[in-house]
C-alpha cells in the first residue's frame, strides 16, 4: 500500500472543504456493522480539532485492512500492508497524540494485538561503543512489537557522521522492519525540513514509509476551539470579551517570526496561566460562586512572559 498524504505549510488545514473520498456523515448513514465498527474505535481521534487528513488517514488503513480480509475470504490475494509513517510538523501539532490514538485505535480494530506506543529519542536507541547500538535498539523494538515504535526527532539519529552510532541505529531499525513485518508499526517523527533532508540522505528509507503525514500548523480559529476544550476539561469557560480578547492575543502572536504560537502546546501555557490569574483576582474577594469560579475574564489573560499584574 501506498499512501502519502501531505499538505504545503499552510496556515488553513481543509478548512470548509468537503472531501468527497472521506464523508462521514454519509457513511454513517448506511451504518453496516463494519463501519460501526471503525466509528466506535476511532471515537476519540474524531474529537481532535482540525487533523482532518489524519482522520482520512485511519479511515483509509481500515478501509484497506477490511477489504483485505475479504478478498482473502474469497480466495484472490492480499495485498502486503505497510503502515510504517512519517509525520512531519512543528511541536505541539499533534504528532504523538495522533501515534497514541493509531495504537489504541488500531488495537480496536484487530490491525494491532496490543496498540501500546513506545516513545523514544536518539539517547534510547544510541549506544556508545560498537554493538551496544544494535542492542539498545532491539530492545526498544522488542518492547513496541504488537503496538507502535514512535522515534521523536528521528533525524537526529544521523546527524553525527560516518564514525556515529545512529547509523547503526538506523540500519538496525530497517532489518526489525523485515523481519517483523506485520507485528509493530514504525513512525519517525520530527521537524519537517529536518526530516526531509534525513530521509534524502537514506535513500533507502522513503520506499520503506509509504504513508507520510505533514502535520499543518493550527489556524487561530482551530487554536480557539482547542482553547474552548482545555477549559471545559478543567470546569472553566472564557466570558466573551475574554475570548475575544484571546483571539486577538492569538492573531497577534501568529505573527511572531516563530512556530510557537502555532500550536497546542502553546495554548495550553496561556489556558493554565490565565487559570493562575484567576486564582490571584479571586484571592482579594471572601465569596464566591459557582459562576465566578468558573468564569475566565479578560484581565486573566496575559501572554506568557508578561508578569502577574493582579496582586
Amino acid at each position: 500500500m501506498q499512501i502519502k498524504l501531505t499538505s504545503a505549510k499552510e496556515k488553513a488545514e481543509t478548512a470548509g472543504q468537503t472531501n468527497p473520498v472521506f464523508d462521514r456523515s454519509s457513511i454513517k448513514e448506511e451504518q453496516p456493522e463494519h463501519l460501526r465498527h471503525f466509528f466506535r474505535a476511532s471515537r476519540h481521534l474524531d474529537q481532535l480539532i482540525g487533523l482532518e487528513k489524519v482522520k482520512r488517514l485511519a479511515y483509509e488503513i481500515y478501509s484497506f485492512y477490511w477489504i483485505n480480509q475479504q478478498r482473502e475470504q474469497l480466495g484472490l490475494k492480499r495485498e502486503p500492508h505497510v503502515l510504517h509513517m512519517v509525520f512531519h510538523g512543528n511541536p505541539g501539532t499533534g504528532k504523538t497524540t495522533v501515534a497514541r490514538m493509531f495504537g489504541q485505535m488500531f488495537q480496536e480494530l484487530g490491525i494491532l494485538q496490543k496498540g501500546h506506543l513506545i516513545e523514544v529519542e536518539r539517547a534510547d536507541l544510541v549506544g556508545e561503543y560498537v554493538g551496544h547500538t544494535a542492542q539498545k535498539t532491539r530492545e526498544q523494538v522488542k518492547k513496541a512489537l504488537g503496538g507502535i515504535l514512535f522515534i521523536d526527532e528521528a533525524y537526529s539519529l544521523a546527524r553525527g557522521g560516518e564514525k556515529d552510532f545512529g547509523k547503526e541505529a538506523i540500519d538496525t531499525l530497517v532489518k526489525a522492519m523485515e523481519d517483523y513485518k506485520d507485528e509493530f508499526i514504525l513512525i519517525l517523527a520530527g521537524y519537517t525540513e529536518e526530516m526531509h533532508h534525513f530521509l534524502k540522505a537514506n535513500p533507502g528509507l522513503p520506499s520503506r514509509f509509504p504513508i507520510q503525514l505533514e502535520f499543518a500548523d493550527y489556524t487561530v480559529t482551530q487554536l480557539l476551539d482547542i482553547a474552548d476544550v482545555m477549559y471545559a476539561e478543567r470546569e472553566y469557560q472564557l466570558s466573551a470579551e475574554a475570548r475575544l480578547k484571546l483571539k486577538a492575543m492569538l492573531e497577534e502572536a501568529a505573527s511572531w517570526p516563530h512556530e510557537l504560537p502555532s500550536n497546542a502546546r502553546y495554548v495550553r501555557n496561556l489556558v493554565e496561566k490565565s487559570i493562575r490569574n484567576q486564582a490571584i483576582r479571586l484571592m482579594r474577594q471572601s465569596v464566591w460562586t459557582k459562576e465566578k469560579l468558573m468564569m475566565i475574564l479578560p484581565e486573566d489573560l496575559q501572554f506568557e512572559d508578561e508578569g502577574t499584574a493582579l496582586l
